[in-house]
């Protein structure tokens, strides 16, 4: 069995300083991808880039804010300047800010929306400008939420809408890409194991008693679970799957 099915790709996450981004780094590499890191802070990237080191993975660094096309743009030529391809992409980028929707300031909503749905759009833009460039094929693969995408929650408004945004930008992609040999898909994860699972003043105990009363698998999903799904996603093995949006949230949508 080959225990290394990305030797030889170069793969592309945003969002990989932490949290779901900064695991999905971690198995690329683990797996033998050569990972080009993304994100605004650079002592948090440094962390992921470290670890996969120190595992024996390579992992180039790039700051970037995803809301931006100039520094999107330039988070690509960086990747395809130091490996020379693109053929795999994951955007895990994205911010969560709470509030209900007659209290939302409107710096806030346009926060989000900047980080969420223009930010995934920008990415998606360019990657998909790399990947046909080099005529590889590729895969891309958004990551949206339960919420938003499959269900509601009171003050989630903005991160709700700006989630089911990805999911369809994800959808309408990835038909205009598949005649290219670039597949699109997004996962929706519902509670998982990060610090935006807490809610302000909350420890792991009352997380976890929280998300067990209204969750039919009664826990939050471990950030493994997330990584295996989106690496089978971005494999050989998911080649017929396009355009879809795999939720991955114990059944707490169903």
């Amino acid at each position: 069995m080959n225990t290394q099915p990305f030797s030889g790709r170069t793969a592309l996450v945003t969002g990989a300083g932490t949290g779901i981004g900064q695991h999905i780094a971690q198995a690329l590499a683990k797996q033998g991808a050569r990972v080009a890191i993304a994100g605004r802070q650079l002592a948090s990237l440094r962390r992921t880039a470290d670890a996969i080191a120190l595992a024996g993975g390579h992992a180039l660094t790039v700051v970037a804010d995803v809301s931006d096309e100039a520094g999107v743009e330039d988070m690509v030529a960086q990747t395809l300047r130091a490996e020379g391809r693109l053929d795999i992409a994951v955007n895990a980028a994205g911010v969560l800010r709470t509030g209900a929707v007659d209290a939302f300031a409107l710096q806030d909503f346009q926060a989000t929306m900047a980080t969420n749905v223009v930010g995934t759009w920008l990415c998606m833009k360019h990657q998909l400008l790399a990947m046909k460039r080099g005529a590889n094929g590729g895969a891309i693969v958004n990551i949206a939420s339960n919420i938003g995408a499959h269900l509601a929650r009171p003050g989630t408004a903005a991160y709700a809408a700006s989630k089911a945004a990805v999911a369809v930008l994800t959808k309408t992609a990835a038909l205009e890409a598949i005649g290219s040999g670039i597949r699109i898909n997004s996962v929706s994860p519902g509670p998982v194991d990060t610090a935006m699972s807490y809610r302000v003043g909350e420890d792991r105990q009352a997380r976890d008693v929280r998300v067990a009363a209204s969750n039919p698998s009664r826990r939050v999903a471990g950030l493994d679970e997330i990584a295996a799904a989106v690496l089978w996603l971005c494999s050989d093995a998911a080649a017929y799957v396009v355009g879809h949006d795999l939720v991955i949230d114990g059944g707490a949508s169903l």
